[in-house]
């Protein structure tokens, strides 16, 4: 009737994108099933007290594993870097290093590190915005006082 799945096939280590809104979406690595459920190893971040002289504010956040379901039924498969780079193996790199990161906290800067950083280094192993290391010569002088002053 012309009626089909809306989603894609998915396998261990495909790089799962959930849209939010236009200009964000959430990003996770598709862990596989475990009791039959499919799981999803995503970021979660909030705000931490810390701060990183070089990054400005940091984000406290853990690797979490939660059903493919729970996380919504609006995704698709998004291996942006495969022309760029080949998929490291699920199960003998991806999946250890994400049992690794289950249950311990991490802390990161709030520009340079996100779900899809955090996904593309599971899946390729390079951060997506690798280059940015190179522009933040323009970028941090624009807030090197006001991290100083404390009002950042």
């Amino acid at each position: 009737m012309g009626i089909k799945n809306s989603h894609p096939t998915v396998y261990p280590g495909d790089i799962i994108e959930y849209p939010r809104n236009k200009y964000f979406s959430h990003f996770g690595v598709y862990y596989g099933e475990k009791d039959g459920v499919p799981y999803v190893a995503h970021l979660t971040s909030r705000d931490s007290d810390s701060r990183l002289v070089l990054f400005g504010r940091a984000l406290r956040s853990e690797v979490k594993l939660d059903p493919l379901l729970l996380l919504g039924k609006n995704y698709k498969v998004s291996n942006m870097l495969d022309d760029s780079f080949p998929a490291r193996d699920f199960h003998t790199v991806v999946k250890p290093a994400i049992d690794d990161l289950i249950g311990r906290e991490l802390t990161f800067d709030i520009l340079y590190h996100n779900s899809e950083h955090q996904a593309t280094l599971l899946r390729y192993g390079v951060k997506k915005s690798q280059q940015i290391e190179k522009i933040y010569e323009h970028i941090m002088p624009s807030w090197k006082k006001a991290f100083e002053d404390k009002t950042l």
